[in-house]
């Protein structure tokens, strides 16, 4: 399978492609992924990724995702861009649709089980993955809060409600 047929499609048989210790590397453009788009203020730039099949001791299908790249999110304070470099490298164990996933598996932190229903979508593997990476409300160490229009500042309701019960 060429990288072009990665970004595009999926991996027909993920085990085949686990058992047979197959590797998929390639760039992805950061305006493909349509889910990431709103939490970002450019969509300029890719994203590297690598997808490596093996088994583990238990010959137990195992996949090894590595991504990395540069997004620009939006900070939850000013709304403006913060630069943010994306790290990811996660040991994946697929299953089949309906298998149950051992409790001692679930309990393993190293490794996360995803359930396979047919075709693997490679670039919706990415982005679910890059979703997850993200931080819960991304935002500057030190930025200016947005102002209302004319750039006044507003003052609150509730700041007359304190004078009076200052006066009291």
């Amino acid at each position: 399978m060429s990288n072009q047929d990665a970004k595009l499609g999926h991996i027909p048989d993920v085990f085949k492609f686990a058992y047979e210790q197959r590797r998929l590397s390639g760039e992805v453009k950061v305006a493909a992924f349509e889910r990431l788009a709103d939490l970002l203020t450019d969509q300029s730039g890719v994203i590297r990724y690598k997808l490596e099949g093996d088994v583990d001791a238990m010959r137990k299908p195992r996949l090894t995702l590595t991504i990395d790249g540069s997004l620009m999110l939006r900070c939850q304070r000013c709304l403006g861009g913060l630069g943010w470099d994306l790290s990811v490298r996660n040991a994946l164990q697929p299953v089949r649709s309906g298998q149950e996933i051992p409790e001692e598996e679930l309990e393993d932190d190293e490794v996360d089980a995803i359930e396979i229903d047919g075709d693997l979508d490679v670039l919706s593997l990415l982005e679910d993955e890059i979703l997850l990476a993200l931080p819960l409300a991304p935002r500057h160490d030190e930025c200016g809060t947005l102002r209302p229009e004319g750039g006044a500042v507003k003052e609150s309701p509730f700041s007359v409600l304190s004078g009076l019960r200052a006066k009291n």
